[in-house]
């Protein structure tokens, strides 16, 4: 029997009403087991209306009470990991053990969260002049939106509404439609823990409900990550129409692989970085740079460990990696590699006839390895999103960071090298956010900031972290006189001495 997944408004399950339905896949196995209401635009204003009402009493809450409520969320996200893990795997096809690990790092954002009150103290200056103090301070928006991928549907809500809420904002989460459950029971598990209805609401839907949050007059910030297109488009439209934006956008990692480096550890790291989580993510490897003469045995040693890895249903714990998550964009992912010898690339694995007996209708693509991949190819210029390795030859050092830098995306970069030297020139002169040095995927922990440059990022604030606070939040100085209670009105005594 196919399930339905709703809306979450005002502390409720809210049934959809547009009439627009979008179907949820089992990626194993290809069968619709799902359908999750696509909102309209009257339904996403009953959403920021929920939260703006919640606003007038959340954002004057002490903070002791915004707090404790995300303890206690933190203590049921901990029991619930398994029962978001399966929702993950039931509807993205990752792994369980990966679909645990996304849970846990959302975790992180969450337990940031719960300690909002030293991230929120202000600053003071006494005695500028006479008398006269200088406070800054640091107060909510109001309704803030957060529209979230496919690749990551815990981790990535997590990344943003729990730092919105401490902060005294109130959030409406529009959630990707091909995974919409994990949202559902996140926001459930949030009133559990005593989030005041209306705080956190979640819509689900297509570009009409993100539209609609998008030019909402109500909605004071919009947080995006995605693809580089709609964020380009998510930051170009919210901001016209005078919203608050963070919007980060693709990928296309690189890791320079210097002659001195433990081939080996470079091996392990590149498989794992490249192909884990079936390659669905913006900080994936794709494209590994071997500098100098290492460059064949680089590439066998990733071949030897690529066709060992076993391919299976996320329910199985002997898989190492999943499904894709729609048979479109599997058979989009397996066009790049099909077209990779007439672009001049060598071919060493290739994916694209996969299949899982049981579950031949599951949208399994096998693991692709390309080699000695012109720069100006499709696979080394677009964001495949897939399990497809892409290996480039670099002859120097220099001619490897200036590949790199070429790129137009800067979102995260590794160097794998046994040179402190040359690892820390490396960090100073590539240009990306985020740099692994022999750390291949280098996510940020949680109270550090996550976030790429050039066409990874568009706005300036990466998310969670310091700069999540500060883009949840507004600065306001406020400078102060009091007259001394000497000069008090006569006739009033406060108490104080005449003369001192």
């Amino acid at each position: 029997m196919t399930k339905t997944v709703n809306h979450w408004i005002g502390g409720k399950t809210v049934e959809g009403t547009s009439g627009n339905w979008g179907p949820v896949t089992d990626p194993a196995t290809g069968a619709v087991t799902t359908r999750v209401a696509l909102a309209s635009a009257d339904e996403v204003d009953a959403a920021v209306a929920s939260a703006k009402a919640a606003y007038a009493t959340w954002g004057t809450s002490s903070l002791a009470q915004r707090t404790g409520i995300l303890f206690k969320y933190r203590a049921l996200l901990d029991a619930h990991r398994s029962e978001i893990a399966d929702l993950i795997t039931a509807e993205h096809g990752k792994v369980h053990s990966d679909a645990l690990g996304e849970v846990a790092r959302g975790l992180e954002i969450v337990e940031l969260a719960c300690g909002i009150t030293v991230q929120l103290k202000g600053e003071l200056s006494t005695q500028v002049s006479n008398r006269v103090d200088v406070a800054a301070i640091r107060q909510p928006l109001g309704v803030v939106a957060g529209i979230t991928p496919f690749n990551f549907p815990a981790m990535v809500p997590m990344w943003m509404f729990p730092l919105a809420v401490a902060c005294g904002n109130t959030f409406v989460l529009k959630p990707s439609e091909k995974d919409p459950s994990a949202a559902n029971l996140l926001a459930e598990l949030a009133s559990e823990a005593g989030l005041p209805d209306g705080v956190l609401n979640v819509v689900h839907g297509d570009k009409v409900a993100v539209d609609a949050l998008l030019e909402h007059p109500d909605v004071a910030a919009v947080s995006f990550v995605g693809s580089t297109p709609i964020a380009r488009y998510i930051h170009t439209t919210a901001s016209a129409n005078g919203k608050r934006v963070q919007a980060l956008g693709g990928a296309k990692n690189h890791m320079l692989v210097l002659p001195d480096a433990d081939l080996d550890a470079a091996a392990d790291a590149a498989v794992s970085a490249a192909y884990g989580s079936a390659g669905e993510r913006c900080m994936a490897i794709s494209a590994v740079v071997a500098v100098g003469a290492i460059g064949d045995e680089l590439v066998e040693k990733i071949r030897e460990r690529a066709e060992k890895i076993k391919i299976g249903p996320g329910t199985d714990p002997a898989s190492e990696m999943g499904p894709l998550i729609t048979a479109a964009h599997r058979d989009k992912v397996a066009s790049y590699v099909t077209g990779a010898a007439a672009q001049g690339a060598e071919v060493v694995l290739d994916g694209t006839g996969y299949s899982v007996d049981g579950y031949e209708n599951g949208h399994w693509i096998g693991l692709s390895l390309l080699d000695k991949v012109s720069t100006d190819s499709d696979a080394y210029r677009d964001e495949i999103f897939g399990p497809v390795l892409c290996v480039l030859r670099a002859d120097t050092y220099e001619d490897g960071v200036r590949l790199i830098n070429d790129s137009p995306f800067g979102n995260g970069t590794a160097i794998f090298t046994r040179d402190g030297g040359a690892a820390r020139r490396f960090q100073l002169e590539v240009e990306a956010g985020m740099v692994g040095v022999n750390v291949p995927i280098p996510v940020p922990v949680g109270y550090h900031s996550f976030g790429g440059w050039k066409d990874s990022l568009f706005g300036d604030h990466h998310i969670y972290g310091n700069d999540g606070v500060h883009f949840y939040t507004r600065g306001k100085v406020v400078t102060t006189r009091w007259p001394d209670p000497s000069e008090a009105p006569a006739g009033v005594d406060l108490g104080f001495p005449r003369n001192h």
